[in-house]
C-alpha cells in the first residue's frame, strides 16, 4: 500500500501553475495570428493601396477584377480562434465541477461524502479499537502459551505480531497527520483513509487466526482444567499482595512521593481485579455444575481478564523498585563521566568558542550539584535523578567545540536507557488496565516512543525522546481517566467498576473501523454475532458516554441490579469481544459518575 504522504501539495500546485502558462501561451499565439494574418495573406504582385483613395480609384479597382468586401478566408481564424475559446471554457467548467464534487468544506459537500471531522473521529477510533484488540489477544496468547508451549501458540503469535506491526504504522500516520498542511485536505483524507485501512488489515488477519485459536484453547471441552489453572494463578497473586504491599511502603518512606505516587494505587487497584475474579472465578464452577458450558466459558474469560491485570499491576510495584535499585547504583558513575566531561570542556580555551560551551558548561555543573545535594539530603527520585544528569551531559557532549570521547555515546545511550524503558513500560501499563477510557492521544504518543526504542541500537537523542514521550503519554492517559470518572455506578466492591474500565467486560459495539467479534468491522452494532442488538454500549475512550446512559449522579439499584447488567456486557478475548453472557433481568445503562465533560477527542 503506497503512502499518502507524498502526495505534497506543491505537485498540484505545479500542475495547476503549468495549465494556466498554456492557457496563456495559446491565446497569446491567437492574437498574434490575428494581427498578422493581412500581411501574410498572398497577393497579386501589386504594391499595396495608398490611404485616402477616393470613389473613383475604388471603381477602377473593383472594375479591374481587384477584390472588394470579405472573403471566406477571412472568417477561417475567427471561427477558429471561437471554436478553442469554447473547449478552454469546457474544459475550465469540467474541472470547477469536479472540484466541486470532490470539496470537503462545510456546507458545499456532495451527499455520501464522509466530512473530513468525521473521518478523523472514525480513524482514531479505529486506532483505539484495534490497539484494544491486539493487547487482548496478546494477553490471550499469554495464556495459552503457558499452557501448551510457544511452539503451539506460533501461527498466532505471528498474526499478533502483524497486527502490531499494522497498529504501529497506522499510528505513525496519525502522528504525521499533524504536519499536513491545513489547507491539503486530500492529503489529509488520505492519510486518514490509509489509518483505517491498516486497522482493518490487523482484524482481518486476527478474524482469521482466531477460530483455530479457539479450537486449540477448546474451553468448551476442557474447561474443568483451564478453570483450575485461572484458580491456581488467584491463589498466587492472592499471595503477592500482601508482599507488594510491603514494597510500596518501603517506597514511600525511602524515596520522594514523585517517585511512588505513579504506583500508589496498584495494589488497590489489584485487590479489585481479583475480587471480580474471585466472583467470577465462583461463577464459573457453578455453571460447570450445571452443565451451562456457554456461560461457565464467557466467567472464565472474565476472570482469566481480572487476573491478568491484577498481575500487572503488581508487577509494576516490583519492578518500579527493581529500577530505583539500579538507578543508585547507576547515578555515581553517571556523576563521574560528567564531571570528566566538565574536565575536558573547561580546558577548551575561552577565545576558541563562543558563548554555547560556557553556558552548557554552567548548566551541567549546576545540575551535578543539584543532584549530589538530593542524594545527600535524605528522600530523593534516582530515576529522575540519573535523567537529569544524563540529559545535561549529553547536551554539553554534544557541542561541537569540546572534544568527543568515543565512549560517551554508548555510556550516555545505556544508562538512559534505564529510566526510557521504565516510563515505556509504566504507562503502557496503565493503558492497558484502564483501556476503556484511554483515548488515541496517549495510545499514539506511547506507540511512538515505542518506535524510537526499537533501534537497534537507538541513539541517545531516541532514548532521551522516548522517555519524554512515554511520560508524556502517562499524563495523556491520567487525565483521559479523571476526565471519564467512574464508568459503572454504584459500590464498587463487586470489581465490575474496575473490569468495565480496564476494558475486561465490554458491551455493545467495538468503534467502527476496529476489529470486532471476529477480529473484523461488524457494522450492525451486533459484537456478539448472534443476531442479538446490543442491550448496552461500550464507553468509547474519546467519544464520551454511550448513546442512552444517563447524567451524572444516577442511581443503578442495588447490587443485584448491577450484577445483572455485568452480565449483560460482552467478554473480551483472541481477536475481540466475541462471547457474551447475560441473564433474564432488566439491564440498566451504565452510568458515569465522573466529571460532565466527555474525554478529549482524538
Amino acid at each position: 500500500m503506497t503512502s499518502p504522504l507524498n502526495r505534497t501539495r506543491s505537485r498540484r500546485a505545479t500542475s495547476s501553475i503549468a495549465v494556466r502558462v498554456t492557457h496563456t501561451v495559446l491565446g497569446g499565439l491567437m492574437a498574434l495570428g490575428w494581427l498578422l494574418l493581412p500581411v501574410a495573406r498572398p497577393g497579386d504582385g501589386r504594391p499595396p493601396e495608398w490611404q485616402g483613395k477616393g470613389q473613383a480609384v475604388e471603381e477602377v479597382s473593383a472594375a479591374s477584377g481587384q477584390r472588394g468586401g470579405t472573403s471566406a478566408d477571412d472568417l477561417v481564424l475567427p471561427v477558429a480562434a471561437v471554436l478553442v475559446a469554447g473547449s478552454l471554457a469546457a474544459y475550465a467548467s469540467v474541472r470547477r465541477t469536479r472540484r466541486a464534487r470532490t470539496r470537503t468544506t462545510p456546507g458545499r459537500a456532495v451527499p455520501g461524502t464522509v466530512p473530513l471531522a468525521e473521518l478523523d473521529r472514525l480513524a482514531g477510533q479505529s486506532l483505539v479499537g484495534t490497539d484494544d484488540c491486539v493487547r487482548t489477544s496478546a494477553e490471550e496468547l499469554d495464556s495459552v502459551a503457558a499452557l501448551f508451549g510457544p511452539e503451539a501458540v506460533e501461527p498466532y503469535a505471528e498474526a499478533v505480531e502483524f497486527a502490531r506491526a499494522e497498529l504501529a504504522v497506522a499510528f505513525r500516520l496519525w502522528q504525521r497527520s499533524d504536519d499536513i498542511a491545513p489547507d491539503d485536505e486530500e492529503a489529509r483524507r488520505l492519510t486518514l483513509e490509509e489509518i483505517r485501512a491498516r486497522c482493518a488489515e490487523a482484524g482481518r488477519r486476527l478474524d482469521a487466526e482466531a477460530p483455530g485459536f479457539d479450537l486449540l484453547r477448546a474451553l468448551e471441552r476442557d474447561t474443568p482444567a483451564a478453570l483450575a489453572s485461572a484458580e491456581a494463578r488467584f491463589r498466587e497473586l492472592a499471595g503477592r499482595t500482601p508482599a507488594t504491599r510491603t514494597t510500596l511502603a518501603g517506597l514511600h518512606e525511602r524515596y520522594a512521593p514523585s517517585v511512588y505516587l505513579p504506583v500508589a494505587g496498584h495494589v488497590e487497584q489489584a485487590k479489585d481485579r481479583l475480587v471480580f475474579a474471585t466472583t467470577h472465578l465462583n461463577r464459573a464452577r457453578q455453571a460447570l455444575d450445571r452443565t451451562e458450558a456457554a456461560r461457565a466459558v464467557a466467567c472464565l474469560r472474565a476472570a482469566e481478564g481480572a487476573i491478568g491485570q491484577a498481575d500487572v499491576l503488581l508487577a509494576g510495584v516490583d519492578r518500579l523498585a527493581g529500577e530505583l535499585v539500579v538507578a543508585e547504583d547507576r547515578l555515581p558513575a553517571a556523576l563521574a563521566r560528567a564531571d570528566a566531561c566538565l574536565a575536558r570542556a573547561r580546558t577548551v580555551p575561552a577565545g576558541a568558542v563562543g558563548g554555547a560551551l560556557s553556558g552548557r558548561v554552567a548548566h551541567t555543573a549546576s545540575v551535578v550539584a543539584d543532584v549530589r545535594r538530593s542524594a545527600a539530603g535524605g528522600p530523593y527520585d534516582p530515576l529522575d535523578a540519573l535523567r537529569r544528569v544524563l540529559r545535561a551531559t549529553a547536551a554539553l557532549v554534544g557541542t561541537p567545540a569540546l572534544a568527543r570521547d568515543e565512549q560517551d555515546g554508548p555510556f550516555l545511550r545505556d544508562e538512559a536507557l534505564v529510566p526510557a524503558r521504565g516510563a515505556v513500560t509504566s504507562a503502557d501499563d496503565f493503558v492497558t488496565t484502564h483501556r476503556a477510557v484511554v483515548g488515541v492521544g496517549a495510545r499514539a504518543l506511547l506507540a511512538e516512543a515505542r518506535r524510537r526504542l526499537a533501534g537497534s541500537p537507538p541513539t541517545v537523542a531516541d532514548v532521551q525522546r522516548a522517555d519524554v514521550l512515554s511520560r508524556e503519554a502517562r499524563q495523556l492517559a491520567e487525565r483521559d481517566v479523571r476526565t471519564y470518572g467512574n464508568p459503572y455506578a454504584g459500590p464498587e466492591a463487586d470489581g465490575v467498576g474496575g473490569a468495565v474500565l480496564g476494558g475486561i467486560l465490554c458491551g455493545g459495539p467495538v468503534p467502527e473501523g476496529a476489529p470486532a467479534a471476529d477480529g473484523g468491522p461488524r457494522p450492525d452494532g451486533d459484537p456478539v454475532g448472534d443476531g442479538s442488538p446490543a442491550r448496552e454500549e461500550r464507553p468509547v475512550a474519546n467519544g464520551g458516554p454511550a448513546p442512552g446512559a444517563a447524567s451524572s449522579g444516577g442511581a443503578s439499584g442495588d447490587g443485584a441490579s448491577r450484577t445483572a447488567a455485568a452480565d449483560s456486557l460482552g467478554v473480551a478475548s483472541f481477536g475481540g469481544p466475541r462471547t457474551r453472557y447475560r441473564r433474564a433481568a432488566a439491564v440498566p445503562a451504565a452510568v458515569r459518575t465522573g466529571s460532565a465533560t466527555p474525554p478529549p477527542g482524538p
